[in-house]
């Protein structure tokens, strides 16, 4: 009743391919992106910027770029994180290096170079498959780390890798603060969002997702396996590359290898498990809910503790999280493998004939 399309007539093919095509859907991206433009940076507190609304931005980009990969077009991958040191290292040489270079520019160029890396990492997917090729794409988060580690000019010669992020500068504006950070950082990921909305609905990606479905009947039908495998490493990587340069000069502000481990490349991909393998919007509930959740279970857990009289300490709390998020990805993947995304999408079905039966 309330998600019906009735009475929403197409008298154009530009109507008929919309982005969104139902008034609803388009109502509800509007609030939502007013909201978060007009509304947070005035109401959320320091820290909500900083810790929660920032990182949440930064790990939906870079689940976004997952999920294109792996949800689209079927290709596994736990390089994540090597991708995204691969974006926050490039960015950082190319503000040092190349003297009043922009700070968009560095960040597409620092894209480009994750692509760079993606694309010869994602060479062994036109011979294997599955669970090999997520073995081979885990040679880059280790080679990748190594590479940073040992090879101090891409620190600027700094003995741990570590780099301190340069101040960011826009049109002579200064992003410094939490609500320009937060407002900068809401900017790319809703273009970026956006183009990967659209990509998704081109020959792009119909051809990532006959891949996926079956690579040899996309073959049969004239699909150039592996330029389109190739494609989705170099867009995957782009947008992780882009996460990883906003994950060093927006949120953290100096970063080291260490920081872009195997265990972060896991935590990205839980993010796309829970949110929705192929989904745009599991992306970011994904990204919500992994946040959101450990903050929940820090706040919650100590009470019950102290009401039941349990000795809980913070390596306790830390170890039910580790088994919580474990629960629910076996959870997700024997109940709704498309994860809370389907949820949404069930709710909106039953949305269009609430209150009546039929």
């Amino acid at each position: 009743m309330f998600y019906r399309e009735a009475g929403q007539f197409k008298t154009s093919y530009e109507a008929d391919s919309q982005i969104f095509p139902i008034r609803q859907d388009r109502v509800a991206v509007c609030t939502v992106l007013a909201v978060a433009f007009g509304v947070l940076p005035w109401i959320a507190t320091e820290y909500w910027l900083t810790a929660i609304l920032v990182p949440f931005l930064v790990f939906s980009l870079a689940a976004l770029g997952l999920n294109l990969l792996t949800g689209y077009a079927g290709q596994l991958s736990l390089g994540t994180a090597a991708f995204m040191a691969v974006g926050a290292y490039a960015s950082y040489n190319f503000q040092l290096r190349i003297e009043g270079m922009p700070i968009l520019a560095s960040f597409a160029l620092g894209g480009v170079c994750a692509a760079l890396v993606g694309i010869a990492f994602g060479l062994p997917s036109l011979r294997i498959k599955g669970f090999y090729l997520a073995v081979a794409t885990l040679a880059a988060q280790f080679f990748v780390l190594w590479v940073l580690t040992k090879f101090p000019w891409l620190s600027n010669n700094s003995s741990s890798g570590v780099i301190t992020a340069q101040k960011i500068s826009i049109l002579g504006v200064d992003v410094d603060t939490p609500v320009r950070k937060y407002l900068f950082v809401l900017g790319v990921v809703t273009v970026m969002a956006l183009v990967a909305k659209n990509l998704v609905r081109s020959h792009i990606g119909r051809a990532w997702m006959a891949v996926r479905d079956m690579d040899v009947a996309a073959e049969v039908i004239g699909i150039p396996l592996m330029r389109v495998k190739l494609l989705a490493f170099a867009v995957s990587s782009f947008y992780c590359g882009v996460a990883g340069a906003l994950y060093a000069y927006c949120y953290l502000g100096s970063v080291e290898p260490d920081g872009f481990s195997l265990d972060l490349s896991f935590r990205i991909l839980f993010m796309i498990i829970i949110g929705g393998v192929g989904s745009i919007l599991g992306s970011f509930l994904g990204a919500a809910f992994i946040l959101l959740l450990p903050i929940l279970l820090d706040s919650t857990l100590p009470a019950i503790a102290t009401f039941l009289h349990l000795p809980f300490t913070n390596a306790t709390v830390s170890h039910i999280q580790l088994m919580v998020f474990g629960g629910l990805i076996i959870f997700f993947l024997i109940v709704e493998p498309h994860g809370l995304a389907r949820l949404w999408q069930i709710a909106k079905e039953k949305l269009r004939i609430w209150p009546f039966p039929h």
